[in-house]
């Protein structure tokens, strides 16, 4: 290995390590948010039998086991609403922080992106597009830096894509037949739904599993 492929090597794997950082710090906002929507879910539900129970009284035989059986439904369709809730909130704010470019230097993600998106493409010469604030940063140094991390040799030639507002990278290969979408927010819409899932399990939502557990 080359000292430019252990100095990209040595970058990627600090870029990734923040990554995991911000990630684990994601996931605690995410668990004692939890702990607030777990105790205000079970306030909720005693106040929703509490209710149903006084209606039920007033009801004989099998109306009042009816009415007593819709509580653990509508409790679980709360729990269910609050949990989408915060789910939401997470991404909504991932979306703010990428769009903000906050936590992360720019020019490093933007060749981390390209780099990685060429990695997967086939062919030798790729045509990197940068729209939104990475316009700014397309000149011969950053294609050349690029390249350098794909792993193999390529050509790489950078433009400014002032017809996109959207912060990130899109790649094509020469003829275009190739395109790796990496911009931030379509980036983030892939990854969401596995992102959404880990942070479900870590976070005690999915049935089975403990705050920080394995779900096992």
């Amino acid at each position: 290995m080359t000292t430019d492929q252990r100095s990209a090597e040595k970058m990627r794997e600090e870029i990734l390590s923040q990554a995991r950082e911000e990630a684990k710090e994601i996931v605690m906002r995410a668990q004692l948010d939890a702990k607030g929507l777990l105790d205000s879910a079970a306030a909720e539900a005693e106040q929703l039998r509490q209710e149903r129970l006084e209606q039920a009284k007033k009801e004989a035989g099998l109306q009042s086991e009816l009415v007593l059986a819709t509580v653990p439904v509508e409790t679980g369709r709360r729990r269910a609403a609050r949990i989408e809730e915060l789910l939401e909130s997470v991404r909504e704010e991932a979306r703010r922080q990428l769009l903000a470019r906050e936590g992360f230097e720019y020019r490093e993600v933007v060749i981390a992106l390209a780099s990685d998106a060429i990695g997967r493409m086939t062919g030798d010469e790729f045509v990197v597009k940068l729209s939104g604030a990475g316009q700014a940063f397309g000149d011969d140094a950053l294609a050349g830096e690029i390249a350098g991390r794909v792993g193999r040799q390529v050509s790489v030639t950078v433009i400014g894509n002032p017809d996109n507002a959207e912060e990130g990278v899109v790649v094509e290969d020469k003829e275009a037949r190739q395109v790796w979408d990496n911009r931030f927010v379509k980036r983030l819409e892939r990854l969401w739904p596995e992102m959404r899932r880990q942070i479900a399990m870590q976070a005690g939502f999915v049935r089975g599993t403990r705050p920080g557990g394995d779900g096992s």
